[in-house]
C-alpha cells in the first residue's frame, strides 16, 4: 500500500464482518455434541430453550469497504448513531481485532483508549500501570521516568497512585488512562468517548491538552464523541459513519449537520393541508395557511446579497382584526437563530382566502441550512397563535459578498453577521 509522505494512516476497502449468535460453547467436548447432532439432524443438546438457531451464514457487516486517509497533526472528530461502525473502525487501527476484508497502514506509535481501563490491569496500581504502558509504547524505563511526575499531577491522582487501579472509581480510571496517553511518546492518538465519564473541568483540561499536542507536537488525533460542542471544539476535520459506511469527510459543521437530520431539503412551493392546525380547539383556529411560494426562485438557496421575496395564502376561518405575522429561523439543531416581524398589516374576513408577498432582509444570515416556522398571531392574543406551520425543507443561504475583514467568517462563531466594532478613540495610554 502506497501512502503520501504527509499521510499517518490508509484503509483500503477496510470491512469487518461478525457473525451473529453464540460462536462456540465455552468447552470442546460441547462443542463435539453440538456438532455431532447437527450432523446427525437432531436438536442440538446445549442449545438454550427460546435461543434463535443461526447458522455460519447470518453475519453482519459492521464496516462496509472504509477508504480513509489521514495526515500528520489532524484532529479527526468521527461521530455517528450506535452500532454505525465507529468503535470497530477503532479497534481495527488499534489491532485489537483484524479485519475481515481491505487493509490499512499507518506510520508511528498508536495510543489507544477505546473504554475505560482500556490497557490497565486492575491488581497494579496507577504508578506500575503507568510503567506497563509506557513499555507497551516501547519506551524505556528511564523515558518513562522522565515524564512519571508530570503524567501524575495531569491526572489529579496523586493521593492514590500506589492504590491498584481496581479500586479507582471510573473517573479516576479516565484521568490516569488518559494523562498516560497524552504524556507517552505516540504519534498517533485514539479516542473513543473517554471524557464521558470525567468532570467539565477535566474535560476542558483534556480538550485543551490535545489541542496543544496536535499544534505543537504534530500528533494526529482521532476522537470519537457523542457530544457535538467538544467535537466542535477540538477536531479541524469531521467523519460520519452510518450503517458500516462513511457519508461524509469534511467540515466539522456539514458533518455535524448530517449526523443531526439537518439536511436541507428542496422548498419552491409548499402546500399545506388544510386539517393541518387539528391539533388547535376547534373555536380557536381562526387561520388556515394554504401555501408558501420563493418568488422567482426554482430552488431554495438564497446569496445574502438577496431580499428574499416570499408569497404566503391564507384563509380565515373567522373575523380577524389586526392580523401579525412572525417568521422564526432556527439552525439544524433546531436553535432559533432570528425572527421577521410584520405587525398589523391586514384585517380578515371570514371564510375569505387572501394572499400577500413579503420581502425579507437576511444579509445579516451566515450561509447554512436553516429551519423556517410561520406563527399567525394579533396582538390582542400574541401568545396564542392563530396557526403555527413548521416548514422543514426551510431555506440555504450563500455566500457571495466577500469578506470585509480579513477572517473568513466561521459558522461556530454563531448564525448572524453583526455590524463591526466601532472604535472611540485611538489614544496612547501613559501612566
Amino acid at each position: 500500500m502506497v501512502m503520501k509522505d504527509e499521510c499517518v494512516i490508509k484503509t483500503e476497502h477496510l470491512s469487518k464482518e461478525y457473525r451473529l449468535g453464540v460462536i462456540g460453547s465455552g468447552t470442546l467436548r460441547r462443542d463435539l455434541q453440538s456438532w455431532y447432532a447437527r450432523k446427525m439432524g437432531k436438536e442440538d443438546p446445549n442449545r438454550k430453550i427460546g435461543d434463535k438457531l443461526y447458522t455460519k451464514y447470518d453475519t453482519f457487516l459492521a464496516l462496509d469497504d472504509i477508504n480513509i486517509e489521514i495526515n500528520h497533526g489532524e484532529r479527526v472528530g468521527i461521530i455517528g448513531a450506535n452500532g454505525a461502525g465507529k468503535s470497530t473502525f477503532l479497534k481495527l487501527l488499534s489491532r485489537v481485532t483484524s479485519p475481515t476484508y481491505g487493509e490499512f497502514s499507518f506510520r508511528g506509535r498508536i495510543a489507544s483508549m477505546l473504554e475505560v481501563g482500556t490497557g490497565f490491569n486492575g491488581e497494579l496500581t496507577g504508578r506500575e500501570n503507568i510503567y506497563l504502558n509506557g513499555a507497551i509504547l516501547g519506551m524505556s524505563k528511564a523515558e518513562i521516568d522522565i515524564k512519571i511526575d508530570s503524567i501524575i499531577k495531569f491526572s489529579e491522582c496523586e493521593r492514590f497512585i500506589d492504590t491498584p487501579v481496581k479500586r479507582y472509581s471510573s473517573g479516576m480510571f479516565v484521568k490516569l488512562a488518559f494523562a498516560v496517553a497524552a504524556h507517552l511518546d505516540s504519534e498517533i492518538m485514539i479516542m473513543d468517548e473517554i471524557l464521558a465519564v470525567g468532570d467539565m473541568q477535566f474535560q476542558n483540561k483534556c480538550l485543551n491538552k490535545m489541542r496543544e499536542l496536535a499544534l505543537n507536537e504534530n500528533r494526529t488525533i482521532l476522537y470519537v464523541s457523542h457530544n457535538m460542542n467538544t467535537i466542535r471544539e477540538l477536531c479541524n476535520r469531521c467523519i460520519v459513519f452510518s450503517q458500516g459506511k462513511v457519508v461524509f469527510d469534511g467540515d466539522v459543521e456539514e458533518a455535524i449537520k448530517i449526523y443531526l437530520g439537518g439536511e436541507q431539503g428542496d422548498f419552491v412551493n409548499m402546500q399545506f393541508p388544510r386539517d393541518y392546525s387539528k391539533r388547535l380547539p376547534s373555536d380557536r383556529q381562526d387561520i388556515y395557511l394554504n401555501s408558501a411560494a420563493y418568488i422567482g426562485k426554482t430552488d431554495n438557496i438564497f446569496y445574502d446579497d438577496e431580499k428574499l421575496e416570499l408569497t404566503l395564502k391564507w384563509q380565515a376561518v373567522k373575523n380577524v382584526r389586526n392580523l401579525c405575522l412572525r417568521i422564526e429561523i432556527s439552525d439544524y439543531r433546531r436553535t432559533p437563530v432570528t425572527a421577521f416581524v410584520i405587525e398589523d398589516f391586514c384585517s380578515c374576513t371570514a371564510e375569505k382566502t387572501y394572499k400577500q408577498t413579503f420581502s425579507i432582509d437576511i444579509s445579516q444570515l451566515a450561509s447554512g441550512g436553516y429551519y423556517t416556522r410561520y406563527v399567525f398571531y394579533n396582538q390582542e392574543e400574541e401568545n396564542y397563535p392563530f396557526q403555527t406551520v413548521e416548514n422543514v425543507a426551510g431555506l440555504t443561504i450563500r455566500k457571495r459578498k466577500t469578506d470585509k475583514n480579513k477572517n473568513k467568517w466561521q459558522k461556530k462563531w454563531g448564525s448572524v453577521i453583526m455590524n463591526d466594532i466601532e472604535l472611540l478613540n485611538n489614544d496612547e495610554f501613559t501612566e
